[in-house]
């Protein structure tokens, strides 16, 4: 005869799951001894190995209840439904490994493939990794409100760093980022940009007119530099001042 502790061990359950099986009516107690002390028998162990497998696969304590008392034939059955749904949850937790393995390629996880060659190529001409890494979660919004577009925006970006003095423009914003508000440097980084935005040629501004991104997810873009970046308030304050507004979407202000 064996001690609650015995009986538990040898069904790898623990003394407390063996007495919760007894308040839950499955696991029948049996009478004590002289002593006072519950004494069980083999029956018990292969009773308790059947109740912890049943709830190890995932099935109900009550559903476990039924089916101890459930015929051959019932039993049979519903072991071969556990089965179809513990192997539906293989697949599922299969898909899960998948997508986590994708996150040790990066950008892949949440980008398409152009666009994860396009933060390559920032990274080869030497982009600091916290503009990089700017660029790359602006993206994965944009990818996934606009993927039909994304081959176009990122060959147009393609194209821009192209320029040797947009990428050492791009270099230099590294700083930028820990400017502070009312920093000296900000009037001349303002007027630089609108040089910028004021050489680009009729065809990119074609471009942005047909295949730019709607005003709401622009904005939503901008929140992003706005919350991010110290001076960024600053920023596209002076740029308002020289004629230009927003910073994902720049647009001429109109005269009135």
């Amino acid at each position: 005869m064996l001690t609650i502790g015995q009986l538990a061990a040898y069904a790898g359950v623990t003394v407390r799951a063996v007495r919760h099986y007894h308040a839950k009516g499955l696991l029948a107690e049996p009478q004590r001894d002289h002593s006072g002390y519950r004494r069980y028998d083999a029956g018990a162990v292969v009773e308790l190995i059947r109740i912890r497998t049943l709830a190890d696969s995932g099935v109900p304590l009550a559903r476990v209840k039924e089916l101890l008392a459930a015929d051959e034939k019932e039993f049979a059955a519903a072991v071969a439904l556990i089965d179809r749904r513990l192997r539906a949850e293989i697949r599922e937790r299969q898909r899960h490994r998948e997508r986590v393995a994708q996150l040790a390629a990066g950008e892949s996880l949440a980008l398409p493939p152009e666009a994860v060659a396009y933060l390559r190529r920032l990274r080869e001409l030497g982009i600091p990794e916290r503009i990089i890494e700017g660029e790359r979660d602006a993206w994965i919004v944009v990818a996934a409100q606009l993927p039909e577009r994304m081959e176009a925006f990122i060959r147009s970006k393609q194209e821009q760093i192209d320029d040797p003095s947009l990428v050492a423009f791009y270099r230099e914003l590294d700083d930028v980022l820990d400017w502070q508000p009312g920093d000296p440097r900000l009037t001349a980084l303002a007027d630089r940009l609108v040089e910028q935005l004021e050489a680009v040629d009729d065809e990119e501004w074609r471009f942005f007119v047909e295949e730019g991104m709607p005003d709401d997810l622009a904005a939503l873009l901008d929140s992003m530099f706005l919350n991010q970046v110290p001076i960024a308030h600053d920023l596209m304050r002076l740029l308002e001042q020289r004629g230009w507004t927003g910073w994902t979407k720049n647009q001429r202000i109109e005269p009135r």
